[in-house]
This record gives structure tokens, sequence and C-alpha cells, in this order.
């Protein structure tokens, strides 16, 4: 089968991460219930006429999109595969609360018709004017892995040469209130910032320096059999722990981090890098964690915050993403220099 290379990565995030050349060099803190991210000016990529009719999200993503082919000197994708958590739901609060509003009678159908969670991709392929291979997964926190993994399929199986993969969340407002009731009933009342952003890649079967390796994700696992997974994931590449030059952690501070912990004993004297106190919490925020991770293993230097325990290599060749969401949907992402 065909290996699988990294050819551009961008991310809109809480954090300067789309207009600076830099890596994560002007941080700021985050704080609050929500953080929003720090969009571009989308005037550069998306018609004003059209940026007025799109939600937060569907801009986020076309301009992601735009720019991850931009960099990757790339006109047509074979694929544009998405993946998201929550879609639209600014769309979907707006239609449902027209819905309670005008009793449900005298509806206009246009927030409804922009609420559904393929929306992202089709914009990208109506600016493209792309006729190809078109999905969007919507798998909880395994949304953005599910299009990836779909993404490498496709090239490994030699149906596509060059695919656009993303993963977009947009904040709602109501839909926050209703998580937060959630969880003070599950997490003991830690509170998670919610976030949102949009990270896109353009991955290809053509050799680059960056290899995604392989990934594999599950929905349910114990901190124990977590930990035989990855040995199983590890062996099945033939790769020791020893080997792993940093590993990237989706801990966000709730009670379910020991699973981060579960796996962090597997390895002696780990670089551990974390990110989500830096973008906050969302359906696709480990789509963040890959293009840290792109950015690490082409600049090979790992800025201070994101450390969260050991010390830096002074050569890193291989990295592992590991997230999962209040103890189900884990997933592992193995990348090669």
């Amino acid at each position: 089968m065909k290996n699988v290379y990294l050819h551009s990565a961008v991310s809109i995030s809480a954090q300067n991460t789309f207009d600076s050349d830099g890596f994560l060099e002007d941080m700021k803190p985050i704080s609050g219930s929500t953080v929003p991210a720090q969009y571009p000016n989308y005037k550069d990529f998306i018609a004003p006429m059209a940026s007025r009719r799109m939600a937060t999200g569907v801009k986020m993503g076309v301009s992601a999109a735009s720019k991850a082919l931009y960099n990757a000197q790339l006109t047509q994708p074979d694929a544009i595969i998405t993946g998201t958590g929550m879609g639209c739901i600014e769309d979907t609060e707006k239609f449902l609360n027209s819905i309670i509003g005008n009793a449900e009678e005298f509806l206009t159908p246009t927030a409804f018709i922009q609420s559904t969670h393929n929306t992202v991709g089709a914009q990208i392929a109506l600016g493209l004017k792309c006729k190809a291979y078109n999905n969007t997964y919507v798998h909880a926190a395994l949304s953005f892995e599910s299009a990836l993994l779909d993404a490498q399929l496709l090239l490994q199986q030699e149906e596509a040469k060059h695919v656009l993969v993303g993963g977009v969340d947009e904040l709602g407002t109501e839909i926050i209130s209703h998580v937060r009731h959630m969880e003070d009933a599950n997490t003991n009342g830690i509170q998670v910032p919610f976030g949102e952003g949009a990270s896109f890649f353009v991955v290809s079967s053509e050799a680059k320096a960056i290899q995604l390796v392989d990934m594999d994700i599950c929905s349910t696992a114990s901190e124990n059999t977590i930990q035989q997974k990855l040995n199983g994931f590890l062996n099945n590449n033939e790769v020791q722990a020893s080997d792993i030059d940093v590993l990237i952690a989706g801990r966000n501070g709730d009670v379910f981090d020991p699973y981060y912990d579960s796996i962090s004993t597997l390895f002696k004297n780990p670089t551990e890098l974390h990110y989500k106190h830096l973008i906050g919490e969302f359906y696709t925020a480990s789509s963040f964690s890959l293009w840290t991770a792109f950015r690490i293993l082409n600049r090979q230097h790992i800025p201070k915050p994101l450390i969260y325990k050991g010390e830096t290599k002074s050569k890193i060749s291989t990295i592992l993403l590991y997230n999962q969401f209040k103890g189900r949907d884990h997933s592992f992402i193995l990348l090669k220099r």
C-alpha cells in the first residue's frame, strides 16, 4: 500500500495560528467558560456577499481549507473530507428558536438548510468547483480522526493522490449551557473552557518530509486496556516506546485525565505536551494537535507553553498523538519525519 504524507497544515484557533508565520510565539491565556477563535480576515478567502450568509464554522473551514491548498501548491484535491462534532450549531439554534418563537408556523428554511453538518465540505467544494468525493463524519470526539482515517484509506488504496481533510467546530450559545449542566453532574463540577476552531491538511501519497505512519481509534477502553491497545498499535508498526520522541496528549484538566497518566507510564522520561489549555475543548480539538505535531517536526522546536513534562530533545523524529473524551472515543496517530 501507498505511504501517506502531510503536505500542509493550517489551523484557526484561540491562538494566533493562522496569520502568523511563527509557531505559538505570542500566546494569550484563555479564561472563562468559552474561548472564541481568532478569526482571520475572511475577505482574503471569501467574497463579502457570500461571507455574510455563512456561519462561523463555515467561514473558518473555508478559509483554513483554502490556505491549506495554497500552502500545498494544489488547486484541486481528489477528495474533500471533513469531521465535525456539532456542525453549524449556530444555525441549528436559530432554526429551533424560530420554531418556538413562531409557534411552528411561517418558518423560513434558510437556517435549517445551513445547519446541516456537511455544509462546510459543501461550501469548500462549491468555491473550488470540485466535484470529487466529498464526505463528512460526525462521530463525536472521533469526527476528525474518522475523516483522517478515510483519507488514509483512499490514498493507500490508490483511489486518490491528494486529499483535503479537516476538522471544524464552532461555539454555539444555548448548547453551551446545556452541556455545562451535564458536566456539573458527571465531572464533579470541573469547568473546562469550550473552544472552537478549524484545522485543515493536505495529505498525499507523494513523498514529503512528514509521514503519517498509522492511526487507530476505539470507542471504549479502560485505563488498563488502553495501555494494551497502545502496545498493540506500536507493535503493529514495529515501533518501540523508546522510539517516541514526543507524546502529545489531549489533557484538559477534567476527571478523565488519568487515562493520559496511564499512557505516560509506558514511556521512560517522555517529552509530553498538552494543548487544550491554549485552545479550549471541543469535539475536533485533536486536529489542532496534528497541526502542532506538523510544526514541531518541520521546525524541530517545541514552544515552552506546550510542555507538560520532560525535557525537549535535540532531534525530534517520531511523535505520538493520543486523545480521548470523557473516557471514550480514544485515538492514536503516529507521525515520523
